[in-house]
């Protein structure tokens, strides 16, 4: 059955994208390398990580959706969106090879009057000098004449009820406006408003500008709550009056790390051209490092916490609750979870987790203890830290059964925990 859309790379990204356009009756097809993930998915098994349910995954399939492997069906859509991971690398820079393997992927059937769309997290620069070439040389096809080629950064929020594809703005910026009105034309069909960019650049940059504010925000967070503590000070009373003024403030809270698909972006990194324009983004390295150093910070308050009840981090038993990036998705990526149970182990803490979401965990390369009654084990624990607030747990009855309760999310009512 020939599709009017392929989306290439089935994962967080890709999988609401191809939801979203099932539902407005496109006829799609996913793209994706893991043949384990494209059978699960036609078999109706959504995936761990929570991006998509069982029933939306059903839903798909009874539109007509499909996953495959073959690249030879790519072939057949007139609009193909590229939803690659670009996770950060050992060098701090954003790694762009599952970008260029969908390119290679499809540029041997891309058809004239096609249209490529990238919503992969880039640099400022990538879809001209990185995707366009590796396009045009595999298909012999240039873009902006032969086919269409814009950017538009995406702007999902996994989780979120109140904001999906539809009634989130969609930026898109293409290589001509040509390009720009194409891309126009498809997310039209799938959400309420298309906002155009100058183009691809442009569009690249939003996605470097909003990702960044999160992530210098999240350390400004994580840092007043670090001087609070200091000073004796109850931050989140803090943040609460704070967010009552109606302009010129955004509350967000501080937390044991800041994980999750956004990364941080600095320019400076331009490894897929090997040079740098020499002004990297200061506050977003700062950011960065203060946001870093949150889970050495949260095993510190652990073994503060302990020695002050008497007690060695060596020995003693502490439970983790919430080991996933965000509150009630499966999805571990960015957690700093990984980090404080690595130094709690490396103290000699005897470690157990919980989480609703993860029925299996590694850390080092060793399972870590799942505990099978939150509540139960919290009481038996010498310290219990909840990492993420999870609609599973009932906060109010942890507090009263963990013997001590380290919230590093705020999320206990006030005096009931200690809190981050």
């Amino acid at each position: 059955m020939p599709a009017d859309l392929a989306v290439l790379g089935l994962g967080p990204l890709g999988l609401p994208l191809a939801r979203a356009a099932a539902g407005a009756g496109i006829a799609t097809v996913g793209y994706d390398t893991d043949g384990r993930h494209v059978d699960w998915l036609m078999a109706g098994r959504p995936p761990a990580d929570g991006s998509l349910t069982a029933a939306g995954l059903r839903r798909m399939l009874s539109a007509g959706f499909r996953a495959t492997t073959d690249p030879a069906e790519l072939g057949r859509c007139r609009t193909a969106v590229i939803c690659a991971p670009t996770p950060l690398g050992e060098d701090a820079a954003l790694d762009l090879r599952a970008v260029g393997r969908a390119a290679r992927a499809l540029a041997p059937h891309l058809r004239p009057r096609s249209t490529v769309l990238l919503e992969s997290t880039v640099y400022p620069g990538t879809t001209e000098e990185y995707l366009r070439p590796l396009l045009e040389e595999g298909s012999g096809l240039r873009a902006g004449r032969d086919f269409h080629l814009a950017y538009a950064p995406t702007r999902l929020d996994p989780g979120n009820r109140a904001f999906g594809c539809a009634n989130t703005p969609k930026v898109i910026g293409g290589l001509t406006p040509a390009c720009t009105e194409a891309a126009a034309a498809f997310y039209g069909r799938v959400t309420d408003r298309v906002v155009r960019a100058r183009g691809p650049r442009e569009a690249e940059t939003v996605k470097v500008l909003e990702t960044n504010y999160r992530h210098v925000n999240i350390a400004l967070a994580n840092e007043m709550a670090v001087l609070c503590h200091d000073i004796g000070v109850d931050l989140w009373d803090v943040i609460r009056c704070a967010e009552t003024k109606p302009f010129g403030f955004q509350p967000f809270r501080p937390g044991p790390g800041a994980g999750g698909h956004g990364v941080p972006i600095d320019p400076n990194y331009l490894a897929y051209r090997r040079r740098s324009p020499g002004y990297p983004l200061r506050m977003v390295e700062l950011a960065k490092e203060v946001n870093d150093r949150m889970p050495r910070y949260v095993v510190q308050r652990c073994a503060t916490l302990l020695n002050e009840h008497g007690k060695s981090a060596r020995g003693s038993r502490v439970l983790l609750l919430g080991v996933t990036y965000k509150p009630d998705l499966g999805d571990p990526t960015g957690s700093p979870a990984g980090e404080i149970a690595s130094r709690l182990m490396e103290l000699g803490a005897l470690l157990s987790y919980h989480d609703p979401h993860v029925p299996q965990w590694s850390v080092l390369g060793r399972p870590v203890p799942r505990a099978g009654f939150p509540y139960e084990a919290a009481a038996d624990a010498d310290l219990t830290v909840l990492l993420q607030p999870h609609r599973f747990y009932d906060l109010q009855g942890l507090s009263v059964k963990a013997q001590l309760l380290l919230d590093t999310r705020g999320a206990s009512p006030a005096g009931t925990a200690h809190r981050l």
